[in-house]
């Protein structure tokens, strides 16, 4: 296991490119997608419309390929893992689809998000038919123990969701409560994707893949609240301080704000009262954040959770998938997107 210095040094060389961690599952990543538009295939024109979109504009599959990677730590490939991503990914893609609405968000990696190009109506009502899909499907493989697991999250989420919404007094938004907000929002479904893969394959890891899973999702979720204080918009696809726009209080803030002057603080009350806050604005509580920590600490804390990760990892049984999985933790914490 590396230690919180040799991941960090590991992560200024660059993390490893998502392509070699989805290598020893390659195949089976392609299978995923053909098993997603065969779980959501419909007659009705519409669905078909924005199905086809969300594919389209498809993400990373990261979820995806941390189930199918956990799937194969000590075991053969299993058929049933494949569905079992599609799954996942439907729940995710429907998460994004609810979020953006919910949020009046109208770019995601730099596309329209599918509010934008429809309506919030057929957004919501969208994120609820890929949610139906999922547990259709989970009721046709007859697998009780995934539908817990999946059921468990699913509630997991909405709860974070609900959460976040009343999120809003950065001043009295503690660490501990953010904890709380990504464990629900993020963490939970890559912890159910990396126990769901250990179901598929051998089930006597599924305890630790669940407590892998977890803490890769806390590191990959903190990491990207980090990169809307420090990324492009070139590379993420979102402005800068796009958390900070919509009024979304991450570790960065949350961590600065112990350290800020009194007259900081004000600042950034009164920036909160904003109903559409000025570029400059939002620049200068990035400012604030930068010079009291905030950016450093966050770091910090993305890279015990990736060290924690790893560490459950040394208890499995060594082979390619570990190794991949090992990779997906330094991706995550690393990556410029």
């Amino acid at each position: 296991m590396r230690d919180s210095a040799a991941l960090t040094a590991a992560v200024r060389e660059g993390p490893p490119a998502l392509a070699s961690i989805q290598a020893p599952v390659g195949d089976r990543i392609d299978q995923v997608m053909d098993e997603i538009r065969r779980i959501v295939v419909t007659d009705f024109a519409l669905i078909e419309e924005v199905k086809e979109y969300l594919l389209l504009v498809r993400g990373k599959l990261f979820r995806p390929t941390a189930l199918l990677l956990s799937s194969e730590i000590g075991s053969s490939a299993h058929p049933r893992a494949v569905t079992l991503a599609a799954v996942v990914e439907l729940v995710h893609l429907a998460t994004l689809v609810h979020d953006d609405a919910v949020d009046h968000s109208v770019l995601r990696r730099g596309l329209p998000t599918v509010n934008a190009l429809w309506t919030h109506q057929i957004a919501i009502i969208m994120g609820d038919y890929l949610y139906s899909r999922s547990v259709t499907e989970l009721a046709q493989l007859g697998d009780l123990e995934a539908v817990q697991v999946l059921a468990r999250a699913a509630n997991e989420m909405s709860i974070g969701e609900m959460r976040q919404l009343t999120a809003y007094d950065a001043l009295a938004f503690s660490e501990e409560d953010y904890s709380q907000l990504i464990s629900a929002k993020t963490a939970s479904l890559m912890s159910a994707a990396c126990e769901l893969g250990a179901l598929a394959g051998m089930s006597q890891y599924r305890v630790p893949m669940a407590q892998f899973g977890h803490h890769l999702g806390m590191a990959f979720q903190i990491a990207d609240d980090l990169l809307d204080y420090t990324g492009s918009e070139a590379v993420t696809g979102k402005p800068s301080g796009h958390d900070l726009r919509e009024r979304k209080v991450t570790l960065p803030l949350v961590s600065a704000l112990s350290r800020a002057t009194e007259t900081e603080v004000r600042e950034i009350r009164q920036f909160f009262t904003r109903v559409d806050p000025l570029d400059e604005e939002i620049g200068r509580i990035m400012d604030i954040v930068e010079e009291r920590g905030g950016l450093d600490y966050t770091r910090v804390r993305a890279a015990e959770y990736a060290e924690r990760a790893e560490a459950v990892l040394e208890g499995l049984e060594a082979g390619a998938a570990v190794e991949a999985l090992r990779g997906a933790v330094s991706y995550a914490v690393g990556r410029s997107r």
